[in-house]
């Protein structure tokens, strides 16, 4: 076995990365492996050293990938050498010479409350099996902040319409459980109904396509897309945006960050302190109340 077949292996059953996770750490290595034999003519992980690795960084800047992808790209190889390291393969790591471009920070891109209470609750959406599949989702997305993977690969055992709870995998195979708004159960039994006379109950997957079979992340990113343009002029409009949405608008009405953290699966604050600079309702209101010229 290769060290890079071994350290893949290491991702998935020991760090218990996701299927993408790993495939990602996957290409980023090939990528990397490929610009060594074009520069170089051969690949040893022992021969590496830091001036190829920022020969390639900036090989990547010039073929016009952004920050984000960059610095992805290097915290593959720093992974990928600092398990090398543990098993004593290398005797240091070349990447830790390598400094990673500054990425610049986006705000959270989100759609307001008005909006979305528009959308849910005016009549959008047809009675049939679409229709009310299709509201399903949104509300889901809305009322719980789940990821896109998280929805698509959603069985029936994992909502408990009892409690109002839905048990997600997450990120590196993280299990996390998240309430869901009370009104959503109705749209659950319809939905239920509908997609049983359809289909029968053989499918795991709560959200099928017409055939039957599972959805699929372009399908639901084309039923979000067409729905969000009803409401809003937000350029982009997907599913991350109503995870956005969701987060942001808990923070506007006093939700606790740390709670919001765990709701959204973060693996640390940071990740969930960038909703902070979106909550201008929360901050304005603050002002109103305690500034003495407001």
């Amino acid at each position: 076995m290769s060290y890079r077949e071994s350290f893949l292996k290491y991702l998935k059953f020991e760090k218990r990365c996701s299927k993408n996770t790993v495939v990602a750490y996957c290409k980023d290595l090939d990528q990397f492996e490929e610009f060594v034999f074009k520069t170089v003519g051969d690949f040893d992980v022992k021969q590496v050293d830091t001036k190829l690795i920022r020969t390639w960084v900036v090989a990547l800047v010039n073929d016009g990938n952004t920050s984000k992808t960059v610095t992805r790209k290097i915290t593959s190889l720093k992974s990928y050498y600092k398990y090398l390291l543990r098993q004593e393969v290398v005797s240091m790591s070349p990447v830790d010479g390598v400094i990673t471009p500054k990425i610049p920070k986006k705000l959270p891109v989100f759609v307001d409350e008005n909006s979305l209470h528009h959308l849910l609750d005016d009549g959008y959406f047809q009675k049939d099996f679409e229709g009310v599949r299709d509201k399903l989702i949104l509300s889901l997305f809305y009322g719980t902040g789940i990821r896109l993977s998280e929805l698509i690969h959603l069985s029936r055992s994992q909502v408990y319409l009892g409690e109002h709870l839905v048990k997600v995998l997450g990120k590196n195979n993280k299990e996390r459980i998240v309430p869901y708004p009370r009104s959503l159960n109705p749209l659950f039994e319809e939905y239920f109904q509908i997609r049983d006379a359809e289909f029968g109950v053989t499918s795991p997957y709560i959200f099928l396509t017409q055939k039957g079979k599972k959805v699929y992340e372009k399908l639901v990113y084309r039923v979000v897309k067409k729905y969000l343009a009803l409401v809003t002029t937000l350029e982009k409009k997907s599913p991350h945006v109503l995870r956005h949405s969701f987060a942001t608008h808990l923070l506007n009405h006093g939700a606790d960050l740390n709670a919001v953290k765990e709701l959204l699966g973060h693996s640390n604050l940071a990740a969930t302190q960038v909703y902070t600079h979106t909550s201008t309702d929360k901050l304005q209101s603050i002002y109103k109340q305690a500034h003495p010229r407001a």
